[in-house]
């Protein structure tokens, strides 16, 4: 075994090895590190057989062959500043408003230690920011998924965080969502209710589960309908769970289109549409959900704000492709 300079071992395996599983071998040749570090590792691509990467931690070991491990570079206790594009709606001392675009990760994970909106809120507010509300999650009051996109607030003060927080905490705010639904809700105004906690089938995944979950309340209004097929669909949430309108609609039986966690199989609805816009809703490749609303009191004036914003162009454009093929039927509110 050789310990190499960046940090990898290779080995070469000795017959008393062939026939081991891999993660086993490596575990027991470095040494220093856990064998279900090792697997993780390994599936996360950072394992060799010969010069060839593998991600099967049970792959058989043979006599001869030399097998390596390169742990990724350690990442930074703090995330680091970007310059990454924002598209700001307001902005003084205290807070940032913004639209979020599809697919900007909110804040660094296994995965994503770098491009998410920390890494731009850091170099974009300088610093001011590190430390507000952690070093983790600077500014970050509230979250929306990777593939949401929308309205968020960040605080830039110690004082803004703690109002905003609590402003979140008890709902003492505007929120509102559009989402486009495969199906059409029944009724069209309602309001959906379930507990939310972790699927135990998938861990993964969350869902309404009968005990163990979280208090959760979505209300709703379908704003158009094309058909019995799809449906424009207004959301305002009374609590705020994880993925909480992606697993109340689905649990209601109308999955958002193109949900990649909550969509298991193609809709029954998708045979009422003609195949000129079937095809492009079920290849939408995120789930359709925009946060178009977010009003509050500014915690240090004490002015009202609300910001609107209208859902991205692949959104949009899945709404201008099912008017133009689908008579679009409005419903009005009761």
């Amino acid at each position: 075994m050789s310990d190499l300079p960046d940090g990898a071992w290779s080995l070469v395996a000795e017959s008393a090895d062939a026939g081991l599983r891999l993660d086993r071998f490596l575990t027991d040749g470095i040494g220093t590190l856990s064998r279900s570090r090792v697997k993780s590792l390994i599936e996360d691509g950072h394992a060799t057989v010969q010069d060839v990467v593998t991600t099967d931690p049970a792959a058989t070991v043979h006599a001869g062959w030399r097998y390596a491990l390169v742990p990724p570079p350690p990442t930074p206790a703090r995330p680091i500043a970007q310059d990454i594009p924002l598209t700001i709606l307001f902005e003084d001392r205290d807070l940032l408003v913004l639209d979020k675009p599809a697919g900007l990760v909110v804040h660094p994970a296994p995965g994503n230690q770098e491009g998410t909106l920390v890494n731009a809120l850091l170099a974009h507010c300088g610093d001011s920011l590190p430390g507000i509300g952690g070093e983790k999650r600077p500014g970050i009051v509230h979250r929306l998924d990777k593939d949401t996109s929308g309205v968020m607030v960040v605080a830039k003060t110690d004082s803004a965080m703690a109002a905003l927080g609590e402003a979140f905490a008890t709902r003492t705010l505007e929120r509102a969502y559009l989402a486009l639904c495969w199906g059409v809700p029944s009724p069209t105004v309602g309001e959906i209710e379930g507990a939310i906690g972790r699927d135990p089938r998938d861990r993964k995944r969350m869902a309404v589960v009968p005990r163990g979950g979280k208090a959760a309340l979505t209300r709703y209004r379908v704003q158009r309908a094309w058909g019995a097929a799809v449906a424009l669909v207004e959301c305002r949430l009374a609590t705020g769970r994880t993925h909480q309108i992606r697993v109340h609609m689905a649990s209601a039986g109308n999955p958002l289109l193109g949900d990649p966690v909550y969509l298991r199989r193609i809709p029954g609805a998708a045979k009422h549409l003609p195949p000129g816009i079937r095809t492009p809703l079920l290849a939408f490749p995120r789930q359709a959900l925009h946060a178009a609303v977010l009003g509050f009191t500014h915690p240090r004036t004490g002015e009202e704000l609300r910001f609107e914003t209208p859902p991205p162009a692949d959104f949009a454009g899945l709404v201008e492709q099912l008017d133009t093929l689908v008579q679009p039927r409005r419903l009005q509110s009761p």
